[in-house]
């Protein structure tokens, strides 16, 4: 068998060439679209003292050497997130970002080690007000890109239609038939024994070591994900407090906390939150996911103490991470990530085996 050619031959360039310029079309688009809402674009640094403190994002570490030899351990950031809401206490009322991103342990037709995040943040501003943003940007994408529809792997969704809205406890029931709010205490609690029934009541897979979480993220993995998007965008909302670190609880319902996704065609394409602005309460649950972190894959990171110093000034807001490569794959036809990317981090298990990428 053939081995594939880098991207960078020009026969797979010319291949790829139409995404790109379509990419560049979509993100003079969304400039243009912050800029007229008077947001201001800012550019943060790529290296931070904490990347962030999810247990399941994985960073790309390094060292920052000094003068005198000594060294001090930095991270390539999972997001902007920090320096952005560091901007907000600052006293800016409305950014965007694009920025490069990086994670690791990531790589597939939707993930790459290194990819494009658009933020932006709206002081003062709910998480309901994002929920239209997101549906423009959507429409406006697509429209760039001269598509009817977002396509990913035969599955459609009408751009220019309203979303629906469904709550995780909503998708919990209507997809895979649990009662989430069961294994929820009214303080947010979680109850790994209850899920863990629930799910085996459905014919599910459990394992001995499952924390609550694991099992949560199987749902909606195998039973929800795939039926979100599609025909139009979902947007699914109200997800458990236990599983919004960033985010503050609803104030109808302790239970769960003001985070939705964006959904179109089975894919996940933004995140968002009503920013949690007690920084005493970020700090007990950043140390929680670091312990989860210690106990499943043998290594934490760092809190960044100015984040939370800043979490102290910081006003109410509202903001919103999307993937903007899966954006543009969607509104392309795009069957994977790297046919949207300029110049792709090269896989080094294809390169060793000397094979292109």
């Amino acid at each position: 068998m053939r081995a594939a050619s880098p991207w960078w031959t020009p026969d797979v360039h010319a291949d790829r060439r139409g995404f790109l310029l379509a990419r560049n079309r979509i993100q003079a688009a969304l400039r243009g679209f912050f800029a007229t809402r008077e947001f201001i674009e800012v550019d943060t640094a790529t290296l931070q003292i904490s990347p962030g403190n999810e247990a399941h994002l994985h960073a790309f570490a390094t060292y920052a050497i000094h003068y005198d030899g000594s060294q001090a351990p930095l991270y390539l950031h999972t997001s902007p997130e920090f320096a952005c809401k560091k901007l907000l206490s600052a006293g800016e009322a409305r950014i965007a970002c694009f920025a490069h991103v990086y994670r690791n342990r990531e790589r597939g037709p939707l993930h790459h080690p290194e990819f494009t995040m658009l933020e932006w943040y709206r002081r003062g501003e709910t998480y309901d007000v994002l929920m239209n943003d997101a549906a423009k940007v959507l429409a406006l994408a697509a429209e760039t890109a001269g598509a009817k529809h977002l396509t990913y792997r035969g599955a459609t969704a009408d751009p220019f239609a309203e979303p629906e809205r469904i709550t995780v406890a909503e998708s919990f029931l209507r997809f895979a038939g649990i009662d989430l709010f069961a294994s929820i205490a009214g303080n947010g609690d979680t109850d790994r024994h209850r899920l863990a029934e629930e799910l085996v009541g459905k014919g599910m897979r459990v394992a001995d070591d499952d924390s609550w979480a694991d099992l949560f993220s199987r749902v909606i993995v195998e039973k929800v994900e795939p039926n979100l998007g599609q025909g139009r965008p979902t947007i699914l909302c109200e997800y458990p407090v236990a599983e919004a670190a960033l985010a503050r609880p609803t104030p109808r319902d302790g239970r769960v906390a003001e985070r939705f996704e964006l959904y179109a065609c089975g894919v996940e394409l933004a995140n968002a939150f009503g920013e949690l602005t007690d920084a005493d309460e970020q700090r007990r649950r950043f140390s929680a996911e670091m312990a989860e972190k210690q106990r499943v894959y043998g290594e934490a990171y760092p809190l960044d103490e100015d984040f939370l110093e800043a979490l102290r000034i910081m006003p109410e807001a509202s903001g919103i991470a999307l993937g903007f490569d899966r954006l543009v794959m969607l509104a392309t036809g795009a069957g994977r990530i790297e046919q949207v990317m300029w110049a792709p981090v090269p896989d080094m298990r294809l390169s060793q085996n000397g094979r292109g990428v």
